[in-house]
């Protein structure tokens, strides 16, 4: 059993046919069945339209499944009565910062999920300042939000989450709109978040990212197509092509360079070829 336990996951969206009449649309996710431990680092990858960021939105009740189930330390997400149970356990990083900023000033943006909870205000600013310098921008807590680049706005977006103090924080594409180092920057967060002991579910097309998870779990057209280490995928260049997917370039010099199957990230490869 797992922190996050999902069952025979079922989304199937309705749509409104010719007659007015809602009907059954397209099945997003079919008979999806896994479990996420606590203090995992699991990547979710898969093509345009496999159902990635649907299964990111169950994962905290964002949508309830049209059948089976999804289970977050104990608590079934189709229940109502204990929905913000699971909410305090599994927070969301969204893909667009926009979408999730709340306030003007980045560190009323940040107290303002500790506020919804009735923390008390000596906590709250304990909270939001701890959340800030673990994403390194504690130095512009005052600023507007609106002044902020992409990946600033993104690392207010996780401060947010971080400051609910969750078990788990689940990134549902949270480096798609950065450039390159904005994309590292989240990255690092996401490793030391990690490496704090708290449960990091990654949704990424990025490859480079996915190998640098404990777990790879790899949806297509809605269903699970396979689920293994970064190191038994990335040597599956097989599976990689049914998926759709394109290896990393670190993976494709490694292969070609014939080093250890076992290097999986640059920095591995790196620090092989360095003699390290």
């Amino acid at each position: 059993m797992g922190f996050i336990e999902i069952r025979d996951l079922k989304i199937e969206f309705t749509k409104i046919d010719e007659s007015g009449k809602e009907v059954p649309g397209k099945v997003a996710l079919d008979g999806i069945s896994l479990d996420i431990e606590k203090g995992s680092f699991v990547a979710v990858v898969g093509m345009n339209g496999s159902g990635k960021s649907t299964l990111a939105k169950c994962l905290n009740g964002l949508l309830i499944p049209t059948a089976g189930r999804v289970i977050v330390d104990g608590f079934d997400t189709a229940n109502d009565e204990t929905i913000w149970d699971i909410r305090s356990r599994v927070s969301m990083v969204f893909q667009n910062p926009d979408n999730q900023l709340v306030s003007s000033i980045v560190e009323d943006d940040v107290a303002f999920g500790p506020e919804n909870l009735g923390i008390e205000p000596a906590e709250i600013r304990e909270r939001v300042d701890n959340a800030l310098i673990k994403v390194g921008m504690f130095e512009l807590r005052d600023k507007g939000a609106h002044m902020l680049s992409g990946g600033q706005k993104q690392r207010i977006a996780i401060a947010g989450a971080i400051a609910m103090r969750p078990d788990c924080i689940v990134f549902d594409e949270p480096t798609a709109m950065l450039d390159p180092k904005g994309r590292a920057g989240v990255m690092q967060i996401i490793r030391d978040l990690h490496s704090a002991g708290i449960t990091c579910i990654l949704i990424t097309h990025f490859m480079s990212e996915a190998e640098q998870a404990d777990r790879v779990i790899v949806l297509k057209n809605g269903k699970l197509l396979c689920d293994r280490t970064p190191a038994a995928l990335f040597s599956d260049r097989e599976m990689i092509e049914r998926a759709g997917l394109e290896m990393p370039p670190e993976i494709e010099l490694r292969d070609k360079a014939g080093l250890p199957k076992e290097l999986v990230t640059a920095e591995e490869i790196a620090d092989y070829i360095a003699g390290k």
